[in-house]
């Protein structure tokens, strides 16, 4: 039967369903990414092809080629001189991997898009929010290819940390609009008082949470989760020193260049993260203990303090690869729970 003759909530919810495969899709572009940050695959191809790029070499010679076009950056010479072509073809299909499911995605996005818009489920405003969506997810590819573009720059031996944070903040920010778009459009009209006015507190914790993923792209990109691996203390104490915190001039670079005041800031709000949760879980319940808000508030307290330990155990750990991805793909959940309650809460 033609979308449009389905009654809206049927057509509506086979939106829903196609937005959240999407959100989906975009927490495994985050872990593969996360999987070549860690593994160093990141500048294993050195050429932005959109379109040829997505068929990988296919013969010894064409491998040869690609790793010879490898062997001329500064990462090869100071990091990775001597490795062998079997070597590089494993971090080779890291990188493409990503990119490929960056071109899955916009796939999957724009042709259920134009299927769904020609059949009239998706109209006027809700088709310009996803097509703002999509322009943000263009927007996407071309940091991402900025963000390896400094990773070949002479002298680089891997992508500039604030580009890094960047690629992954707006990689967040889609996957928080498309949260936001899919839970807004399920009907809720029939649960009349199972929710309760939450303010601005669910909105707030949605930002801290985009900030605290900002920052933890910049630990990824100068790989201060490697330092400092002790907890509570940092360095033997609570609280660094100004000397270490501030000691590079101008001060504005020790927010981004200065591992110690790097890991120091994403320690701090991810405690600010986790007061304000169990605060705002606090005072939902206590005004209406058994309304579906206080119990999304409790869950999202729950999860943000597990998040936090994850992240402890990840830098006590030094950040093997398993604890790093769980850390990087928890916080995209932390996140679309978040999503899901600030949206919801609104009514």
């Amino acid at each position: 039967m033609p979308l449009a003759r389905m009654p809206r909530t049927q057509s509506l919810s086979a939106v829903r369903a196609w937005i959240y495969c999407l959100a989906a899709l975009v927490v495994l572009m985050v872990a593969v990414g996360g999987a070549t940050r860690l593994t160093g695959s990141g500048l294993s191809i050195t050429e932005w092809r959109p379109v040829t790029g997505a068929i990988p070499p296919l013969t010894e010679q064409a491998w040869t080629v690609e790793f010879e076009k490898y062997r001329q950056i500064s990462q090869y010479e100071l990091v990775n001189k001597g490795m062998t072509l079997s070597e590089f073809k494993f971090i080779y299909a890291w990188e493409w991997g990503h990119r490929q499911l960056g071109r899955l995605l916009g796939l999957v996005f724009f042709l259920p898009l134009v299927w769904f818009w020609a059949r009239g489920a998706i109209k006027r405003r809700l088709a310009l929010t996803l097509l703002g969506i999509g322009a943000l997810g263009g927007l996407q590819g071309a940091i991402g290819w900025i963000m390896v573009a400094s990773g070949l720059e002479p002298g680089m031996t891997a992508v500039a940390p604030i580009k890094l944070a960047l690629h992954l903040t707006v990689a967040s920010i889609i996957l928080a609009c498309l949260v936001w778009v899919a839970a807004g459009l399920k009907d809720r009209s029939q649960q009349p008082g199972e929710e309760r006015a939450a303010g601005v507190a669910p909105r707030i914790l949605v930002g801290l949470i985009l900030f605290q993923i900002a920052l933890g792209g910049l630990v990824a990109g100068s790989t201060a989760g490697l330092s400092y691996n002790t907890w509570p203390l940092m360095d033997g104490a609570l609280v660094p020193p100004a000397s270490a915190l501030f000691v590079m001039n101008p001060w504005i670079e020790n927010f981004v260049d200065n591992v110690i005041l790097v890991q120091f800031n994403h320690r701090l709000v991810a405690y600010a993260i986790v007061a304000f949760a169990l605060w705002h879980a606090w005072s939902i319940r206590r005004l209406a203990a058994a309304s579906k808000t206080a119990r999304r508030a409790t869950a999202m307290a729950g999860l943000t303090l597990a998040q936090m330990v994850l992240g402890i155990v990840t830098l006590l750990l030094v950040v093997p690869l398993w604890a790093g991805l769980a850390h990087q793909v928890f916080a995209m959940a932390v996140l679309a729970m978040a999503v899901v309650h600030a949206r919801v809460s609104l009514g």
